[in-house]
């Protein structure tokens, strides 16, 4: 057997680190290590049967061998390199931990793919799982069989782009710095991947960012989809009583999707400030006779559904009634059992941040921030750490600032103008997180109320349009709204805006007053952000055509 090599990268060791580093045998190979665990990065490649299944499957078959995931990349479709006729694949990439040697990993990822039905044939050819080890720990390593970081990795688009999604603009780890170093490149990983076409690639030359929904692949970063609201409550602040029966609410249903909605939202709890908790149960008796009509209509081919809940339990019913997404506003903290409940089921979750609870999240201390986009930006990322680690990926998370819900009137203003502040303060730790689809719900709420001097929610729509506006051209992907009809306007017509210079961008309040149908002698009185406008924004898209979903 030939000579094998393991080099172990220690950038700026110091002599006790180097001290501590201490051998272990592995399949006749000798290996330093230097902990009980080493940080992977493992690639994950799909182009057979159903290819979000096998990653499902694998992911679990991960975590039950020994490997401990804890960060996700996006979910990527690609074309394939290399033997080009062969379907589609999918791409994607994890973060975890292992107690496993390097060839002992290899050995088990190899019993996965076998499991999941791979075996021997062309090289680069179909199959219904690919896993390889990018990184391991601070190692270089070159054997018969393994060699980490592969020698073509840095040359393939559909692995650098799942792999800078792990990593954050800030450098977290040891490992990850090791990591940047392996790419010889000034900027590490990140200048590899701008010299491959970056953000500027995606979506074009066969690789695109896709969310899935049960089989189907969702590219939601082609249009603003419009989410229309339909509320079983008899005490929601805007239409509270009106859509009860289910007669009411299959024909509101039904109007929405004539107007163009894309999604519908079905909420059978208030959450309005101070409003009273309702149990799972009572959900569910509002919930299911509606479900069970709206669904089967015939508008509603082709359309999505979510529901609006912290309730695990009402979350697994409808799920498993035929609803697309899990809408939470409290971010799983309502439920202890909601993200577990969430990754067994596989579906897309809706993350929203909120402190507290309705009936507490206006108090003084849930309104304090010293810097509102940040603190929202930190306090939603811990939530979507915690429900990587409980097995909900980051390609099935959908995130909310939660506008209305612990903010104050300014506070969501800067909300509404700092979702690219947002998207930043989380790219720190994950630029998968970062591009993930951001959902907002300004309609008819009261801080647009204050603004506009208008008590009755229903004649809030002018300011809606003119917050969502401002929403889409700040990189919004998924607009909440009660009014369809006008709000669909303005996802067609905002990102044509981007592309018309305007060096003095008012602020969203002034825009709100000078709308005609709205108040103009009541001004708020507080400073108001600037909107920045970014030459190049990847998260502004053109007008919509129609719902992107592909098998």
């Amino acid at each position: 057997m030939g000579m094998k090599t393991f080099k172990k990268v220690l950038p700026r060791a110091t002599y006790a680190l180097r001290k501590a580093v201490h051998s272990r045998q592995f399949c006749d190979f000798m290996v330093e290590v230097h902990s009980p665990e080493e940080e992977v990065v493992i690639a994950l490649g799909s182009n057979v049967g159903n290819r979000i299944h096998n990653f499902d499957k694998a992911l679990s078959l991960m975590k039950k061998s020994g490997i401990t995931i804890t960060r996700h990349a996006c979910l990527y479709e690609t074309e394939p390199a290399y033997v080009t006729e062969q379907p589609l694949f999918l791409n994607s990439a994890i973060r975890g931990f292992t107690k496993l040697g390097p060839h002992e990993l290899l050995r088990v990822l190899k019993q996965i793919e076998k499991e999941l039905g791979r075996t021997e044939g062309i090289r680069y050819g179909p199959r219904p799982i690919d896993l390889d080890v990018l990184f391991y720990g601070k190692y270089s390593i070159k054997s018969e069989i393994l060699s980490v970081p592969h020698e073509r990795i840095w040359e393939r688009p559909f692995v650098v782009a799942p792999l800078i999604d792990l990593l954050g603009t800030s450098i977290d780890t040891d490992s990850a710095a090791t990591w940047h170093s392996f790419s010889g490149q000034f900027g590490g990983i990140s200048e590899v991947w701008k010299k491959l076409g970056g953000e500027t690639s995606i979506g074009k030359e066969g690789l695109r960012r896709v969310l899935p929904i049960g089989d189907h692949l969702w590219d939601w970063s082609k249009r603003t989809h419009v989410m229309g609201v339909l509320n079983l409550t008899p005490d929601s602040f805007s239409d509270g009583g009106k859509f009860i029966s289910v007669n009411a609410a299959v024909s509101h249903v039904r109007l929405m999707i004539s107007e163009g909605a894309d999604i519908i939202d079905i909420g059978a709890q208030s959450t309005r400030p101070l409003a009273p908790k309702v149990s799972a149960e009572e959900e569910l008796m509002r919930l299911m006779p509606v479900l069970k009509s709206v669904i089967n209509i015939p508008e509603a081919e082709g359309k999505l559904f979510s529901v609006d809940t912290y309730h695990s339990k009402v979350a697994s019913e409808v799920i498993a009634a035929g609803v697309h997404f899990v809408n939470d506003v409290s971010g799983g903290r309502l439920d202890t059992d909601m993200f577990s409940v969430v990754a067994g089921l596989g579906s897309p979750y809706i993350m929203m941040h909120m402190r507290g609870d309705p009936s507490t999240m206006q108090n003084k201390e849930n309104v304090s921030y010293e810097d509102v986009c940040k603190e929202v930006a930190k306090e939603l990322y811990s939530r979507v750490e915690e429900a990587e680690q409980s097995g909900i990926p980051s390609w099935r998370i959908i995130i909310d600032p939660g506008i209305g819900f612990s903010k104050t009137v300014e506070q969501n203003l800067e909300i509404l103008m700092g979702i690219q502040t947002i998207r930043k303060e989380i790219a720190h730790r994950s630029l998968a997180m970062s591009h993930a689809p951001m959902l907002i719900g300004p309609s008819r709420k009261s801080f647009l109320g204050k603004i506009c001097s208008r008590s009755d929610a229903t004649e809030r729509d002018p300011a809606t349009i003119a917050s969502v506006t401002a929403g889409i051209l700040a990189g919004a992907n998924i607009i909440r709204v009660h009014n369809v009809k006008d709000n669909l306007d303005a996802a067609k017509g905002g990102p044509d805006m981007v592309r018309v210079p305007a060096p003095d961008y008012p602020p969203l309040a002034d825009l709100l007053m000078s709308l005609p149908t709205l108040s103009s002698h009541h001004r708020p009185r507080w400073n108001q952000p600037s909107v920045e406008i970014l030459e190049q924004d990847p998260h502004r898209h053109p007008p919509p055509t129609s719902l992107s979903m592909s098998k």
